[in-house]
């Protein structure tokens, strides 16, 4: 009986051991089990951080490149104007200072290495701005380039009314020179009842007409002279009288510009002092000393026209 009682508390305790260490092994288990949830759950946890960082990073990269295509579209724009409007750009030369310097500060945040978001929210406020500046110089270009049309349109409308006004101006002065010359022509007096006598002086001092060659002292000439529109003044006349060889009686060469014939080489220049609308007789004596048998030649000039002439034959 006591061995079956040893036997039965011997298997007893047995199986409370054998249950401890399934208590055991089961609440190891249920721990094991535990600690697997937890790195399970804390890994998953921290992929989840890891794909939400490697987002937020893809974010900021396309940001960036967004950004960056926005600056390189600005500074095209910037480059266009500088480029096909340079002698107007001149003109904003200041907020073209201004862009430049903004344009480097956001390339030096867009070179950045390792961006932040404030960086990143920065440059974007500054390639904003960028092209508010831009837009503005593109208005004040085409204001300029409106300006320079209408400048261009008012210079065309003066360059076209000036050349008007030359070839008025020209043709008045064609006119007048016309004009003028008909003045000066029509000015030319006329020469009427012209006479060549030739004198033979008496001891008395008495004058006779003669046609004697070696009896004349002088040759007379007298003609009259008239004009209606000359005015009142000098005028002067100028005679040529030539002798039987063609050699003109003159001193010292004396010569005078014909309009016809160019110099002449003139015997006498009478100034006449003209009155306005009346006809003046002028005379004048030509001595030569000794003349010779033939025909003596009178030529008169005045304004460079010839005016009159007359023969005076010798024998």
């Amino acid at each position: 009986m006591n061995e079956q009682n040893t036997i039965s508390n011997e298997k007893t305790s047995q199986i409370k051991e054998l249950r401890t260490k399934n208590y055991t092994i089961l609440v190891l288990l249920i721990a094991l089990v535990g600690t697997w949830a937890y790195l399970i759950w804390d890994k998953s946890k921290s992929d989840d951080k890891i794909e939400i960082q490697a987002a937020q990073i893809q974010a900021m990269d396309a940001d960036k490149v967004a950004l960056q295509e926005e600056f390189d579209q600005a500074v095209r724009r910037m480059d266009s104007l500088t480029n096909t409007n340079s002698s107007l750009a001149n003109q904003v030369s200041e907020q073209q200072r201004d862009i430049e310097a903004q344009k480097a500060a956001i390339k030096k945040i867009l070179n950045e290495k390792n961006i932040t978001k404030s960086s990143l929210e920065q440059a974007r406020g500054l390639v904003s701005e960028l092209n508010g500046k831009i837009a503005s110089l593109e208005n004040q270009i085409a204001l300029l380039k409106q300006e320079n049309l209408e400048l261009t349109a008012a210079n065309t409308s003066l360059q076209g009314e000036k050349e008007g006004l030359e070839q008025d101006l020209s043709a008045t002065k064609t006119k007048n020179a016309a004009l003028s010359e008909k003045v000066d022509i029509a000015s030319t007096f006329s020469a009427s009842s012209i006479h060549i006598s030739s004198i033979d002086i008496k001891p008395s001092g008495k004058e006779k007409t003669t046609t004697t060659a070696k009896r004349v002292d002088k040759l007379l000439v007298r003609f009259d002279i008239e004009n209606r529109i000359a005015p009142s003044g000098p005028a002067d006349m100028y005679l040529i009288v030539t002798d039987p060889s063609g050699k003109t009686i003159t001193e010292n060469g004396m010569m005078f510009n014909s309009r016809e014939e160019g110099k002449r080489a003139y015997t006498a220049l009478i100034p006449v002092n003209y009155e306005k609308g009346t006809r003046q007789t002028v005379e004048f004596p030509v001595r030569e000393g000794q003349y010779s048998k033939g025909t003596y030649r009178l030529e008169i000039f005045h304004n460079g026209f010839k005016i009159g002439e007359r023969n005076c034959p010798l024998k």
